[in-house]
Parts: structure tokens; sequence; C-alpha cells
């Protein structure tokens, strides 16, 4: 119970009240906290109980579905940007396309003029200084030279039109090939646009999915702490209960003890009460047991917490030295004392304390009372045993009291 860092507001002060008249009253008008609304105060705590256990399966298939559309997401976005650098690639090949069948374009139109030009300088009958082909025919020095030069003229001739058909042939395939790169871009355009949509649909997927993970995870959290808030409310109306009839009959042993023990010292009428007939240890207050030694909520809780009203005594078990009285951390108020073995006992959250550093105590004592100080969700007792030095060693109280006839029911 103790160390959970929270405080009680409206719970608590009534719980507080209940405590306060339980411990002032008399035996004949001290009564048990009603049945009826523990039991309710139970079925509340188990309902919300149930409703977490059920909303934990909820959230386990949110996170599962989270994770799902989270690793959909990443492919889908790697699928987009991979569709992306093949649109772009495509796109600089059909670049490229386009400007080889410029080039293609221009050297026919080139060859063209050339074609051309001959044409109509041999229709002009001039232009030696640039064509020379009929200059050439005019000037030959016979028939044999004549038809030699003529099959020259015819052999450039076919050499020019084999070279503009050459271009051709070029300038379409270079047409085809632009034409194919436009349709590459067109494709792979679509298909970057498809992957796009793909990706987008999947990071709304995803966003859906992260927002239902946040709300069940908001919502287990509020349950989880009405959750808390119901365990408090039992086990506040448990404990008033139990204490009111640990009360009762605690008042019926003191009397039953008073009639019985007239030869006892008046010097400590506490410790005459508490102890067992005839014996040397004492318990070390009435209450109900709440919480055990062991981990609790992924860290040690080092002691044993019994739930108890405010102002119930505590006592000592076995005798010893008060090694520490007053404020101690995370307790508020602590009391802690040295056996004859060396062990140390330590006493938290306490009320109130009536011994000091260096005092001897008897068993049976009273030393302090329950309280709720310090980092408290409710009044209890919480009680530790160190061994080795204060803190130095903290192990399960359990073993200790039952060595010294005391027994704890529930732990």
């Amino acid at each position: 119970m103790s160390r959970r860092g929270r405080r009680l507001r409206t719970p608590l002060i009534a719980a507080t009240l209940m405590a306060a008249a339980l411990v002032g009253a008399p035996a004949a008008v001290a009564a048990p906290a009603d049945d009826a609304r523990v039991e309710e105060a139970r079925s509340q705590h188990d309902a919300v109980a149930a409703e977490i256990a059920a909303l934990s399966g909820r959230v386990t298939e949110a996170e599962q579905k989270l994770q799902r559309m989270t690793h959909e997401a990443e492919v889908a976005s790697g699928e987009a940007l991979a569709a992306q650098a093949a649109l772009d690639a495509a796109t600089r090949e059909a670049e490229a396309a386009e400007l080889a069948l410029f080039a293609a374009k221009q050297a026919v139109a080139e060859a063209q003029d050339e074609v051309s030009e001959v044409g109509r300088q041999a229709y002009m009958g001039g232009g030696q200084e640039t064509f020379g082909d009929l200059h050439l025919l005019l000037n030959a020095d016979g028939p044999a030279e004549l038809l030699e030069q003529a099959a020259t003229l015819d052999t450039l001739g076919e050499q020019r039109a084999e070279t503009l058909d050459a271009m051709e042939i070029v300038e379409v395939a270079q047409a085809r090939a632009e034409e194919a790169a436009q349709a590459t871009v067109a494709e792979r355009d679509r298909a970057a646009g498809a992957a796009a949509e793909a990706h987008a649909a999947a990071a709304r997927q995803l966003s859906g999915a992260q927002a239902e993970f946040d709300a069940l995870s908001l919502q287990k959290l509020d349950l989880a702490q009405q959750l808390r808030d119901a365990e408090i409310r039992l086990l506040q109306m448990e404990g008033a209960r139990d204490a009111a009839r640990a009360w009762e009959a605690q008042q019926a042993a003191r009397e039953a003890a008073a009639a019985a023990a007239s030869a006892v010292t008046t010097t400590a009428p506490t410790a005459t009460r508490a102890l067992a007939a005839g014996g040397s240890t004492a318990a070390l207050t009435t209450g109900r047991v709440t919480s055990c030694y062991g981990q609790r909520w992924g860290t040690l809780h080092a002691g044993v917490d019994i739930a108890a009203p405010i102002g119930t005594p505590i006592f000592v078990p076995e005798g010893g030295v008060v090694l520490q009285a007053g404020p101690a951390s995370g307790f508020g108020l602590a009391v802690a004392i040295q056996h004859g073995d060396g062990t140390i006992t330590l006493y938290g959250h306490v009320n109130q304390f009536f011994v000091s550093a260096g005092q001897a105590v008897t068993a049976g004592q009273q030393i302090a009372e329950v309280g709720n100080r310090g980092q408290s969700t409710g009044p209890h007792l919480h009680f530790e045993v160190h061994e080795g030095g204060l803190y130095a060693n903290r192990v399960n109280p359990v073993p200790w009291l039952t060595g010294h006839g005391i027994s704890l029911g529930g732990c």
C-alpha cells in the first residue's frame, strides 16, 4: 500500500473520521462496517477489473493492427518512391530520344538541301566554284575521259542518295524511339500515380489505426485509475470493518487481562495489555494485512502492510533500543528499533510516536500509532525487518515474526 505516490481525498477523510470514532468509542457501540457496503465495493472493484481484462484484448488487437498498418505504409512508401524514380528515368530517356530525333531531322534536312543544290546548279549550268560536276564533263579531253568522268559523277550521286536514304532511316528509327519513350513515360506516370494513391491510402489507414490505439490506451489508463480508486475504497471499508471487530476483541482481552494481571507494574500498562498471556513477544497492531513482502508494480515492496484506522496503537514485538524516531524519507514519520540479536525493525507512516532515539523499550510497549503520512494511499502500518544495519538488507519480515510467535494472516 505504501509508495504509490497518490493522496486520497474524500474517501480518506471519511475513513479517518470512521477510524477516530472506532478508536474512541466504547465496546458497547463499536460495530463492524456494513457488510453489504463492503460487498458492493468489492463488486465494483471486480467489475472494473473485468472491464480492464476485456479492454486489454482490444488494446492488443489495436496494437497488432497498428504494427501491420505501419509495415504496409512503409512498403507503400517504398513502392511510391521506386515508381517516381522509374518515372524520372523514363522522362530523362524520352528527353534524350527527343534530342536525338531533332538531330536526325536536322541531318536529313541538310542532306536534302545538298542534293537540291546539286540539282539546281546542274540546271543553271554554273557554280564551278562550288560544284565542279558539269565543269568536269565539259572539259573532258575525249569520249573515254567523258565516260569516265560521267561514271564518277553517277557514283557521287548514288552516294549522296544513299546517304540521304540512310539519314531518313535513322530519322524514322529515332521517331519510333521517341514515340516509345513517350509511351513509357505515360505508363510510368500512371504507375507512379497509382503508387502515390496507394501510399496515401496506407497513410490514412495508419493514422486511423494510431488514433484507435491511442483512444483505447487512454481508456485503459482511465480504467486502471478507477480500479486503483475502487481498490482503495474496498481496502478502507474492509479495514474499518476488521478494525472495529478487532477493537472489540482487544477491548475484551484488555479487560480480561486487567482483571487477571493485578500484580503487573503500572510503569508500562500498554506493554502489559499487548503481551500475550505469559509470553515475551507482542502483536504489532490490530488490523488487516493488505500487502506482503515482494515485487509490486516492478519494484520491491520491502515490508508488510497492515491496514488499520489512524490512531490504532503500534506495539514493539520484542525489547530493544530505539535507533530512530522521527521524519523518514517516503514514510513521513517512522520508528526504528534494534533488538538484542542485531536485527532492526522499522515502523513506517506512523501518525505520531511515543519514544526517542536511545530509549530502551520492552516487548509489548506502545511506541507509535497507525497513520497515513509520507507516500501512503491509506492509513496503515508498514513494517520492515533489516539485517546488518538500518536499510542494509531488508528481508521478508514474516519469518522473523513467525520465529517470535507472531502470525500474520494473508502472507
